[in-house]
């Protein structure tokens, strides 16, 4: 089967809305890369890594502790459904798709509007990597030559 190429977009997240619903490892790598670009981000989960909730508390984050409900998504620019149960995301999904915010589902690859790409980021350079969501461990190695090269360069 071939997968979809996705267009390597680079948008200005600055004032805009990312909602991560969920709080566990996923969730919490998704809000680390959310937020070298965006100080809007909020966090919907009754449970978040100690990681998350040290962001919550340094006001890196707002969390809402508690379970997702639609209200939540509304003025999002975009949405990271990654719990643990395939329902709720599935929900997210279907929200999302009618108030036409984009969406990725962290544990369904067919159900994502966007991908996460691997981020290096040196100097005023942000150069992602994406496998098309095929091969995480193939993008990471990339992104880890690129670091070094430009490390050891100093381009």
């Amino acid at each position: 089967m071939k997968s979809k190429s996705f267009f390597p977009l680079y948008v200005n997240l600055e004032g805009k809305l990312a909602v991560v619903v969920g709080g566990g490892k996923i969730a919490t790598r998704r809000v680390k890369a959310l937020s070298q670009f965006t100080r809007e981000i909020r966090v919907v989960s009754p449970k978040v890594t100690q990681e998350l909730e040290d962001l919550s508390k340094a006001g890196a984050v707002a969390w809402i502790n508690r379970k997702c409900r639609r209200s939540d998504l509304s003025d999002a620019y975009m949405v990271i459904a990654a719990t643990d149960d395939r329902r709720v995301n599935d929900d997210i999904y279907r929200i999302c798709k009618e108030e036409g915010i984009y969406v990725n589902v962290a544990s369904d690859k067919e159900k994502c509007d966007f991908y996460f790409p691997g981020i290096v980021r040196y100097k005023e350079m942000v150069i992602g990597i994406n496998a098309s969501g095929l091969d995480h461990q193939k993008a990471r190695r990339v992104r880890e030559a690129i670091e070094k090269v430009l490390m050891e360069e100093d381009i």
